[in-house]
């Protein structure tokens, strides 16, 4: 499955810059104070407008349910929707009652019951074996394919033969089949791009190491900055590599701090705005002064870093981004929406978006580079404030709705999130 987000990218590492806020209000947040709007210096580039690639096979998993359902149905000489207990209770009164049928009919031409009982027997042994394979050939097939799958062989599916429960098991265990199929290919994908990202900066030290080394070039504080430059980059993937090792225990500490949501919020756009740069994009922020908020600043920074960054990526050149923040008193809740105008997701993709290791799709002749983790990441930071990232209905573009408490409570689910 691909889906449209990139690289988590952490706040530490950007580059920073000051910058002037603008006082011009949005129609979008009347009666909320702006932080800024700001339009970075543009270089202007070709845009890119993003399209949300449905999956292959388990975006489609309902439909292929019911049609699953539907054919074993035609398939059913039995009524639809039998229990397997009422299959099991109607095929021993069937059986037993063929069986007392023949022993009746034996009986009346004068046969001994020496001989009728073993005839009695046989039949109704014949009998209540071919129905019990029956019964249990779905059962035989899923224990077949279960082996397979433990032999890494993701794509056996199992044929559904009846509507009852074993029938039912059979085709959840194909949609079981094709998650394990995707997410091995998703992690397979996410190792390539890592392994790409690290032999990269590796590379590079490597080779500005021995040209210093043989003389070609000076050490000089240009050449080391290349270095140092690569040393950043390779510290980022790391930490990375550390987020998505807590991300799959569904474990992490939180360091619970008070802060404004105003400077806070001036923090995580400022370095993202330098590095979006040359795409011309707007970013307009409007945040209460006055709004505090309880959390951990680095993971709400992982939260709203890669949120943003989304949006910024996702966006074609020349258009405008809303940050929009504010105090809801019903649930005590701070809302914020990240808002790209002219990007558009799809309403059965909207939850898709937020798996792990999927990617967006991106345009010919290019790399993603992505490794599928960032929207992923951001839930999981939500989560352990107790919180909650989510897709809305918006007709100006994708809206990205960010929930955190305002308060933040010891028995949240901010020590293990599944």
């Amino acid at each position: 499955m691909k889906e449209p987000f990139d690289e988590p990218i952490t706040q530490e590492n950007l580059p920073r810059a000051h910058h002037h806020h603008s006082s011009a209000p949005s129609p979008a947040s009347a009666g909320t104070s702006p932080r800024s709007a700001r339009k970075p210096s543009s270089r202007p580039r070709r845009g890119m407008k993003v399209r949300y690639r449905r999956l292959a096979k388990s975006q489609h998993s309902t439909r292929i349910y019911q049609a699953e359902l539907n054919r074993a149905h035609r398939n059913e000489w039995l009524p639809m929707h039998t229990t397997l207990a009422a299959k099991i209770l109607l095929l021993l009164v069937s059986t037993a009652t063929i069986s007392f049928c023949i022993a009746w009919v034996m009986s009346r031409i004068g046969l001994s019951g020496w001989i009728s009982l073993p005839i009695v027997m046989i039949v109704f042994a014949v009998i209540g074996h071919y129905f019990a394979r029956y019964l249990t050939y779905s059962l035989t097939q899923i224990r077949d394919a279960a082996e397979n799958m433990a032999q890494g062989n993701y794509h056996t599916r199992v044929e559904p033969t009846s509507t009852d429960e074993v029938g039912e098991l059979a085709i959840s265990f194909n949609r079981m089949s094709e998650e394990l199929e995707h997410a091995d290919q998703m992690r397979k994908d996410m190792i390539a791009n890592v392994s790409h990202e690290l032999r990269t900066p590796v590379a590079v030290m490597q080779a500005q190491a021995e040209n210093m080394a043989d003389g070609v070039v000076e050490a000089s504080p240009a050449n080391l900055e290349v270095i140092v430059t690569q040393t950043h980059r390779l510290s980022d993937l790391i930490a990375f590599l550390l987020d998505l090792s807590r991300m799959e225990a569904g474990a992490a500490s939180l360091d619970v701090q008070t802060f404004s949501m105003a400077d806070f919020l001036d923090e995580v756009v400022e370095p993202l705005e330098i590095a979006d740069a040359s795409h011309n994009h707007e970013i307009e922020m409007h945040v209460p002064p006055d709004l505090d908020i309880e959390g951990d600043r680095q993971r709400l920074s992982q939260l709203f870093t890669n949120i943003i960054n989304n949006a910024l990526k996702h966006s074609p050149d020349d258009t405008h981004i809303l940050i929009d923040t504010h105090y809801e008193a019903r649930g005590d809740e701070i809302v914020t929406n990240v808002v790209n105008f002219g990007s558009y997701i799809d309403p059965a993709q909207r939850e898709t978006i937020f798996r792990r290791f999927a990617q967006g799709e991106h345009r010919p002749g290019t790399s993603s580079g992505g490794t599928g983790l960032g929207l992923s990441i951001a839930r999981w930071a939500a989560r352990l404030h107790g919180g909650s990232v989510r897709v809305v209905d918006d007709p100006r573009g994708a809206n990205f709705e960010i929930r955190l408490p305002r308060i933040h409570q010891e028995n949240d689910t901010s020590e293990k999130v599944a």
